[in-house]
């Protein structure tokens, strides 16, 4: 985690103090986003107090809008580029991102620059709640004017290899069988446990709870604890090798993240970079849980919970 200035190699989790030392040499975005049944609006949100500086990355716009079914999908490189250039946002600059759940859907934004070959970003440890237990001044207003570059435009420059689609997911649950889940990529869902098992309901109506043939449930809370600075700071390496490991993942083969829409995925993603892990051996199921039980042909599981005998 950096703790000085700005180094020519990026840490992927910064602190509120020194994120402070370094405001006026980075680009910083708000992330903030909230489940439809939450009836909240982070953008509203962002307007009443944000760090300073900082831009409103909309996850529910910047996205591919071609895909209505599917809520949070990678947006096209152009439509990506075009965002940037209007946050004033260079293919060089250093990038924090945030959120106000601590960690959470600014991991989202992380993979999605990973995704657009943008490997300078960061994201702010226990995010605003921090920020503002350590001291950070906010400041509010809707969003600035936007802001358009003269003489450099933005260049995304997609990396699909951390990207994977239904018909990889396939493969990897049909290489899984086949080795009793001896070989392949394995397959980690974020969402809630209950969720995985089927126990409760998807927020989606109509969207079938359940889990994938061999997937095996690590939730995205497990990722983080709770402190008197924020919900949701990011926990030690070590405690998160821990806890893929007690979910029975083996660190040493190729993974592939899923949750509900893409957003939670993304948190197993960075903690398991934030731990060490090599990010050769780490995809995203863009589409994720949604894309894969709307669609009539997947396998899903529902777990039948175990009935004790009583005498």
């Amino acid at each position: 985690m950096m703790s000085g200035s700005p180094a020519s190699s990026t840490s992927i989790l910064v602190t509120a103090p020194w994120l402070r030392d370094n405001l006026g040499r980075v680009k910083v975005l708000d992330c903030s986003w909230h489940l439809p049944t939450a009836n909240r609006s982070a953008k509203h949100e962002f307007a009443r107090a944000h760090i300073p500086g900082a831009r409103f990355f909309d996850i529910d716009t910047i996205k591919d809008l071609t895909r209505p079914d599917l809520p949070h999908m990678l947006p096209q490189p152009a439509f990506f580029a075009s965002a940037m250039d209007k946050f004033g946002i260079d293919n060089h600059d250093h990038v924090v991102v945030y959120d106000s759940a601590g960690v959470g859907p600014a991991c989202r934004v992380f993979w999605t620059f990973h995704a657009m070959g943008h490997d300078n970003v960061s994201v702010l440890d226990g995010g605003l709640p921090a920020w503002t237990a350590q001291g950070g001044e906010t400041e509010a207003g809707p969003e600035t004017a936007e802001t358009s570059h003269t003489t450099h435009s933005y260049v995304a420059h997609p990396d699909q290899r951390i990207v994977c689609n239904y018909a990889d997911v396939i493969g990897a649950i049909e290489e899984l069988k086949a080795s009793a889940g001896a070989h392949g990529r394995q397959i980690i869902d974020a969402r809630p446990h209950a969720r995985f098992t089927g126990a409760a309901p998807e927020f989606r109506p109509g969207l079938s709870s359940g889990h994938m043939p061999m997937a095996l449930s690590v939730p995205s809370s497990e990722m983080t604890i709770t402190t008197d600075a924020s919900p949701a700071v990011l926990k030690r390496p070590a405690d998160i090798r821990a806890a893929f490991e007690a979910a029975g993942v083996d660190l040493k083969r190729p993974i592939i993240a899923s949750c509900g829409s893409g957003v939670t995925a993304a948190v197993l993603y960075f903690a398991l970079l934030n731990a060490g892990v090599d990010r050769s051996a780490l995809t995203l199921f863009d589409g994720s849980w949604t894309e894969y039980a709307l669609n009539p042909h997947s396998e899903i599981i529902i777990d039948t919970p175990t009935k004790s005998n009583s005498n």
